[in-house]
């Protein structure tokens, strides 16, 4: 039998053309349905799960249509080329080492995220003419597997050990009953993560629009020289470099120590600030539902942000377009919300935690990228004031 060759790339082509076309109708499914949106040209945000939040790029070919989905994820690489990272379930992005339903045994985390390293200290060195120099005050933090050079610090600084900063986590896993979440590496090794789920989520509104709250523990150890170490509380789990994080009136979300002799013991501290946090959830679920129940207006949102981001009378021409502009993607991301969950002060403050965690500009350091810019500022609170402000705002709503 033979085959009319033209015939068969024909029926090839047509058969491609058809798998873009269904790819390209799944796609404006999604976004029909109102899972995903676009946040600017081939770049979208993940709007329901466990991964709201989130945010990939679309590449297109030249005729337009998909190529290739990227997960913006952040995550660094192991020596064996599988993504640095371990969850109990499937994060949007499919990477990572996976055990579904998770574990309690904190050495198969450490083994599978590649958090399964301990960092030193060596002195800092330099060349003068023909004699190489130590500069007594200062070292570097140096991975021991790989000898990567992590960051630059000072004689008093002492490296936390990821096992060392996230056993404590283990007597919670016991108590509770709860696995580990996820772990993970960012920048090389430079900054790691490790969080659990809380046995007791929050729901919000349950008469209305039920919205569900997951709290998670999380905790951030760094490497660099550059930052604290870490605990936070957080209502979604670290699953990449994207992560969001309430900061409410009064709430215990965060406790850190600096890298110094006795940091491990100081740490111990850290569950009395966990049973205080676990806590705050019913205040919070009490206040985030008095936001749901109160009614706002786009005026009255607008009013909201001039109060956050205020605009002097005589500012230049370019802070108004700025401020023009994130007015804009304030609204737009409002909108989204209001579509979920109706035209609440709770849509607002959804809005602008989405905008300060997923939309606003950030510049990346040297060695960053912008989602990892991004990360780095929520997971270290760089916005906790300005949503705190708003979340008290908010409230004065909901109270007249």
């Amino acid at each position: 039998m033979t085959t009319d060759v033209n015939t068969a790339f024909a029926d090839e082509k047509t058969r491609q053309i058809d798998a873009a076309r269904d790819h390209e109708r799944k796609f404006q499914t999604r976004i029909d349905r109102g899972e995903i949106r676009m946040i600017s040209p081939n770049r979208y945000e993940v709007l329901t799960g466990w991964d709201r939040g989130e945010t990939f790029t679309v590449s297109r070919n030249a005729q337009g249509q998909i190529a290739e989905i990227i997960a913006q994820h952040g995550l660094d690489t192991r020596a064996d080329g599988t993504i640095a990272l371990y969850a109990s379930s499937p994060a949007w992005h499919g990477l990572g080492q996976i055990i579904p339903g998770g574990t309690s045994d904190i050495d198969t985390v450490l083994e599978l995220s590649g958090l399964d390293f301990d960092v030193t200290t060596v002195p800092s060195l330099y060349q003068w003419g023909e004699e190489l120099r130590e500069h007594t005050d200062q070292f570097h933090t140096v991975r021991a597997d790989t000898g990567a050079a992590l960051g630059v610090v000072g004689a008093r600084y002492a490296p936390i050990q990821n096992r060392q900063g996230f056993e404590f986590l283990q007597e919670l896993v016991g108590h509770f009953d709860v696995v580990w979440e996820s772990a993970g590496l960012l920048r090389g090794g430079r900054r790691v993560f490790i969080s659990i789920r809380l046995p007791e989520a929050v729901r919000i509104d349950a008469d209305g629009i039920n919205d569900l709250i997951v709290p998670y523990v999380a905790v951030m150890n760094d490497h660099t020289g550059n930052g604290q170490f870490q605990c936070v509380v957080t209502p979604w789990r670290p699953v990449c470099a994207n992560t969001e994080r309430f900061a409410v009136r009064d709430a215990v979300t965060r406790w850190a120590v600096r890298h110094t002799i006795g940091a491990t013991n100081q740490i111990k501290e850290a569950r009395r600030t966990l049973g205080l946090s676990v806590n705050y959830f019913a205040q919070f679920a009490h206040e985030e539902t008095a936001l749901a129940r109160t009614n706002i207006a786009v005026d009255e949102f607008h009013r909201v942000i001039a109060d956050l981001w205020p605009l002097d009378d005589d500012a230049p021409r370019r802070t108004r377009n700025n401020h023009a502009a994130r007015t804009a993607l304030l609204t737009d991301q409002f909108d989204t919300e209001t579509a979920r969950v109706g035209r609440t002060a709770y849509a607002a403050e959804r809005a602008i935690t989405g905008y300060l965690d997923h939309v606003a500009p950030r510049r990346p350091g040297k060695t960053m990228t912008e989602e990892i810019a991004r990360a780095t500022a929520a997971i270290e609170g760089a916005d906790d004031d300005t949503k705190t402000r708003a979340h008290k705002r908010l409230l004065i709503l909901s109270r007249t």
